[in-house]
């Protein structure tokens, strides 16, 4: 093959190429609205900047925090212009700290912006809105949240143990001090967690703390060696004078330091009591989360003589107050340890009319034995990837309800989109304020054939 004259230039598929945003590099902004996820959009010179921190109708100085070819990740440096909405955190490292961030934004706002999400999601995605909009299902919008990870690291050069919660953007730790969403029980006891540690005669060989409130308070260590006795001893007295349940968790496992201590939330409206271990998925926000069990049983309308259908049922959550006004709940989970859980809560309960099986769900369900007789009504709590092919199976199933939970509106409206082809129409939909100060969107609703 002939070589190309030199003098040649090729231009690349995408057209020109643009000089690159620079990480760290300030930029005045005017922010024109709020993205999904709470972040103000702005646009300069052709790209669009996504701003942490910033509201709607403010004027910014943000800082780049990561961009690629038109899109640029920035956070707010100094606001110029407020908004009339801005409001002042109630924690101090709001804006540093990865858990929050919306705490600048009146709660009702911050509700208003998680219903235009989901409304936004369903219109673009399935092309639907629902029959009926259902009023937001809230709660305290501080002093909520009953489980917490605390990250430990230890630096070798610094010679200094971190603790704290993991910054926004960074793999950097804001250090502990008050966490005003933490429920009160642990808020004391994340408070006095660093000088405990800071104790330890062997602090390299710490991984992180969680921190869980429910029918009791319990602390796990997750430790990457083998802990001396010391060490040892110092977090068991620590616990037993906060009177908090010690768990660790090295190789394996996690186990309690006392044998057969176990942990556990109520349901109090459903005379309910459910057991479970660290590493099990349990809803953060308890008050949020008996409403949300109230509101599905409401919508779906179980019959005395039906059987329900219960996909992805965790510990039981839902199985176990939809059995108590049912014939019989079948329930399915894809991971073995919380079928064996989801069964021993059902005995435990005195429920012998609820049967907990294994099965993948990520698969289509038409070669399921148990789904061969059907079942008038089905309720679904699927991971964020939603679960289309089990909405694909809805209409072999006979479901004439379908009650669906979702924590990622796009995988919901995608789905939905799939119900409405089978015939389902939305009936209801709504918001649950599962996480306060933060743009994650739990929603609920209900679909009905015909």
């Amino acid at each position: 093959m002939a070589r190309q004259p030199k003098t040649l230039r090729f231009q690349p598929a995408g057209g020109d190429k643009s000089a690159g945003v620079p990480v760290g590099k300030k930029q005045k902004l005017q922010i024109e609205r709020l993205a999904h996820d709470g972040r103000g959009i702005a646009h300069v010179d052709g790209r669009t900047w996504f701003v942490a921190g910033a509201l709607a109708g403010e004027d910014v100085e943000a800082r780049v925090l990561a961009a690629r070819s038109k899109v640029v990740d920035a956070r707010v440096e100094r606001v110029l212009k407020a908004s009339d909405l801005r409001r002042q955190p109630a924690c101090a490292v709001a804006g540093r700290c990865g858990g929050c961030s919306l705490q600048h934004l009146p709660h009702a706002e911050q509700l208003a912006l998680k219903q235009r999400s989901l409304a936004e999601q369903l219109q673009r995605l399935a092309q639907v809105q629902p029959e009926e909009w259902a009023t937001p299902l809230t709660g305290p919008e501080l002093g909520y949240r009953r489980r917490t990870r605390i990250a430990v690291r230890w630096d070798a050069k610094q010679k200094r143990l971190e603790v704290g919660f993991r910054a926004a953007a960074s793999q950097d730790i804001v250090a502990l001090g008050e966490c005003p969403v933490l429920v009160q029980p642990l808020q004391s006891i994340a408070r006095a967690l660093p000088a405990l540690l800071r104790q330890f005669g062997r602090p390299e060989r710490l991984g992180h703390v969680e921190l869980f409130s429910g029918t009791q308070v319990a602390l796990l260590l997750r430790h990457t060696g083998a802990l001396v006795e010391a060490d040892q001893q110092l977090l068991r007295q620590f616990c037993a004078e906060q009177q908090v349940q010690l768990w660790w968790h090295g190789e394996g496992e996690p186990y309690p330091d006392q044998a057969g201590a176990e942990l556990g939330f109520a349901l109090p409206a459903f005379a309910v009591e459910l057991a479970w271990r660290p590493g099990d998925f349990v809803q953060v926000n308890a008050s949020i989360n008996e409403q949300m069990v109230a509101q599905a049983l409401d919508w779906l309308a179980p019959q005395a003589d039906e059987r329900v259908l219960d996909l992805f049922c965790g510990l039981g959550n839902f199985a176990l107050p939809l059995a108590r006004r049912v014939r019989e709940v079948v329930a399915v989970e894809g991971v073995a340890a919380m079928v064996e859980r989801a069964q021993a809560n059902a005995l435990a309960n005195g429920l012998d009319n609820v049967r907990v099986l294994c099965a993948d769900l990520a698969q289509p369900l038409h070669s399921a034995s148990w789904a061969e007789c059907g079942f008038p009504a089905v309720l679904l709590d699927p991971p964020r990837d939603g679960a289309f092919e089990v909405v694909r199976d809805m209409q072999r199933l006979g479901a004439e309800r379908v009650l669906y939970v979702s924590c990622n509106p796009a995988t919901l409206a995608r789905d939905a989109a799939e119900l409405v082809r089978q015939g389902y129409r939305l009936r209801k939909a709504g918001i649950l304020d599962m996480f306060p100060q933060t743009a994650h969107v739990e929603a609920m609703a209900l679909f009905e054939r015909g």
